[in-house]
């Protein structure tokens, strides 16, 4: 492989449209509600972002190598992992993936410093507690992702929806506004869906390792209803941005996108093979971001009417 492939595969560069929609939809919300878009920092916010998105899957992928999570589900039968096999395959050295990992938290630090020299300090704290949460999502001695009391679906709420949309909204605007927080919560929600469902996919290699997932502690019944209900927490909060105002009323033609994901669950029993779960996680993924790009449009095309 050339150095392009190994840095796509080993951070699971693919997966990386969930970060940079948040990001989308907080400039463009500055442009909608008060006519401002500086191009040059929303560049440097989605550089910045992308680096910190990234940062997290690789220290996942290191913590849970030395938790043995990762090396748990590849020996675990029928288990289909998740993490990018680099370390649990041998492929790379831990200090190589270290090195990279921790050059991608200098990348999103230094555009934070960037963009609290032109849109104040409040960026750094924008920043600083999404590199935070990044890290202790697996690492001690917090570890989010092991205590399965729902901590880590804040955490990624948080990390993957009002972080990055307030964030980009600020750079642009100078403020803080409300609007902003209530627009990260459908893409904040489905994008934690996402995060959820894959748990699925290995919470037996989990439980063996230790890492008490929602699934692992709730067992596949109960988690999959609280991943419905999610599903449909998302789509209300997008029906109550369009009914107040904060989006514009055809950004409801997003609704459509609930459909796949709801027919997966049609097909779905109490007890399901991990390959079962395959279909759910790819129709969480795709509802997430399908979602968040029509949100995108409206909030473009609003701007643009109201120029």
């Amino acid at each position: 492989m050339n150095i392009w492939t190994t840095f796509r595969k080993a951070s699971r560069f693919q997966v990386i449209p969930v970060m940079l929609v948040p990001v989308f939809l907080g400039a463009l919300g500055a442009f909608m509600w008060k006519g401002v878009f500086h191009p040059v920092l929303f560049v440097i916010t989605l550089i910045g972002a992308g680096a910190a998105h990234l940062f997290s899957n690789m220290i996942n992928d290191l913590w849970d190598y030395r938790n043995g999570a990762d090396v748990a589900a590849k020996e675990t039968p029928e288990v289909i992992s998740t993490n990018s096999g680099f370390l649990s395959g041998g492929l790379m050295s831990e200090r190589t993936f270290s090195a990279i990992t921790w050059s991608l938290l200098g990348l999103a630090v230094l555009c934070g410093v960037v963009l609290s020299v032109y849109s104040g300090w409040p960026v750094l704290v924008f920043g600083g507690l999404g590199g935070l949460i990044a890290y202790f999502y697996v690492a001690p001695p917090i570890r989010f992702g092991y205590r399965g009391k729902g901590l880590s679906e804040v955490a990624i709420l948080l990390s993957f929806g009002v972080l990055p949309v307030m964030g980009a909204y600020y750079v642009q605007t100078q403020d803080l506004s409300i609007d902003s927080v209530l627009l990260s919560m459908p893409i904040g929600l489905l994008t934690t869906l996402v995060l959820f469902n894959h748990h699925f996919l290995h919470w037996q290699a989990d439980k063996q390792a230790g890492k008490n997932t929602l699934v692992v502690v709730w067992g596949e019944k109960r988690a999959l209803n609280f991943s419905k209900m999610m599903l449909f927490l998302a789509y209300a909060f997008l029906i109550l941005c369009a009914v107040i105002g904060t989006l514009p009323l055809y950004s409801l033609l997003a609704l459509i996108t609930i459909i796949p994901v709801y027919r997966v669950y049609g097909r779905l029993k109490e007890h399901n093979p991990s390959a079962a779960y395959l279909p759910l996680m790819g129709a969480s993924l795709q509802a997430s971001i399908r979602c968040g790009l029509i949100m995108m449009a409206a909030l473009l095309v609003q701007g643009l009417i109201q120029l």
